[in-house]
């Protein structure tokens, strides 16, 4: 009769797992994927690096596990500001700004999640993600442009064009901190996907571009 574990035993080996993953994404964030050795992850958690692969079978699995939780989280919280209540335009503003300024707040974890080298498995997974914040942005597209706040236009082409625009306006500043106040980057960055996504002009006294009088 094949040994089965107790629940007991279950609930231990999920918690370790768990823990595992959170140090894999914190030594992720400090470090980046390459650096990320089993090794280090290992010493993260207090383990053996052999230990590792009672949870995963490879440095690449464990990889992609931490990229689905980070990317799913972030994914989660736009999608929860981008199909809320209140004005599509709006609420693309506002989900451009909550995305750009969390990834700010945590640039390492960030720059990993969308820019920095990493392994094919890393890079198949970003590019499952990069689809799906595109759905999230032309779905908030057409609810624009069925509401009359944005015009006619292809929403996926759009969307397409959003995803990109963000995720190369942070790149920089994510990879290599160049003092710019992030204030001001969300400003401008919020302020190019309203235009790109054809929206009217906000009223009021917004940042006045470089070399324009304020």
């Amino acid at each position: 009769m094949a040994y089965r574990k107790t629940p007991a035993e279950l609930r231990r080996l999920e918690a370790a797992r768990e823990h595992l993953i959170a140090c894999a994404t914190a030594v992720v964030a400090e470090v980046g994927w390459a650096q990320a050795s089993v090794t280090a992850v290992a010493d993260s958690a207090g383990i053996a690096a052999g230990s590792v692969y009672q949870h995963f079978p490879s440095k690449a699995a464990l990889a992609v596990e931490v990229f689905r939780r980070a990317a799913g989280h972030e994914v989660a919280v736009l999608d929860e500001v981008l199909h809320g209540p209140g004005d599509p335009v709006e609420r693309l503003a506002h989900g451009v700004e909550v995305f750009a300024r969390r990834a700010l707040e945590n640039r390492g974890l960030a720059y990993a999640l969308l820019a920095a080298p990493a392994e094919p498995a890393v890079g198949a997974e970003r590019l499952d993600f990069r689809r799906r914040y595109r759905a999230l942005f032309a779905d908030v597209v057409r609810e624009g442009i069925t509401a009359g706040r944005l015009p006619p236009q292809k929403s996926e082409i759009t969307a397409a064009a959003l995803t990109g625009a963000v995720g190369e306006v942070l790149a920089y500043p994510l990879g290599t901190p160049d003092g710019t106040a992030p204030d001001d980057l969300i400003t401008d960055l919020t302020a190019t996907v309203l235009r790109c996504a054809g929206a009217a002009p906000a009223t009021g006294n917004p940042r006045a571009p470089e070399g324009a009088p304020a």
